[in-house]
């Protein structure tokens, strides 16, 4: 069976001075048919790393119409690791770890998964601060979304 073609690519960043500390994420959303590429981006005055890379993708899926089919890119191993691999499991013990314990940032990780459901996903890591332009534009904006919390 063929992977149906990828309608939008979504590339993700999240950043965090400090961790915890102020964050900021970024997305941008590149339709396939063409046309031109979403920016999206924001950011929190105290958070973790983990939680402005999880809150990039949802974002961004969450302005998806029902069915699209996504490439996720990302340099987040948690983030991707999480989504293709690990929420199952995660669902089947009562959104638990292996080792019994809560999952933490449960409510990103539940919301993501209700995105996951009306939404066909592929997910493709890419590596950090290598080049990549599309990754080092996100955290470029990432960056600055949490050093606005760092002048007030």
């Amino acid at each position: 069976m063929t992977k149906p073609l990828i309608q939008v690519e979504l590339h993700s960043d999240g950043a965090c001075l400090g961790n915890p500390g102020p964050g900021g994420w970024a997305c941008i959303l590149r339709p396939m048919s063409g046309g031109d590429d979403v920016v999206l981006t924001g950011g929190e005055p105290a958070t973790t790393n983990n939680r402005m890379e999880l809150t990039a993708v949802l974002e961004g899926l969450k302005t998806l119409e029902d069915g699209t089919v996504v490439g996720i890119f990302a340099d987040s191993q948690y983030v991707l690791t999480g989504l293709s691999e690990w929420m199952d499991n995660w669902k089947r013990r009562g959104w638990k770890t292996s080792a019994r314990k809560p999952v933490k940032n449960v409510d990103l990780w539940k919301a993501l998964d209700g995105e996951r459901t009306r939404l066909e996903l592929s997910y493709e890591w890419v590596e950090g601060h290598a080049g990549h332009p599309d990754n080092e534009r996100c955290d470029q904006l990432a960056r600055q979304q949490a050093e606005m919390y760092l002048e007030t």
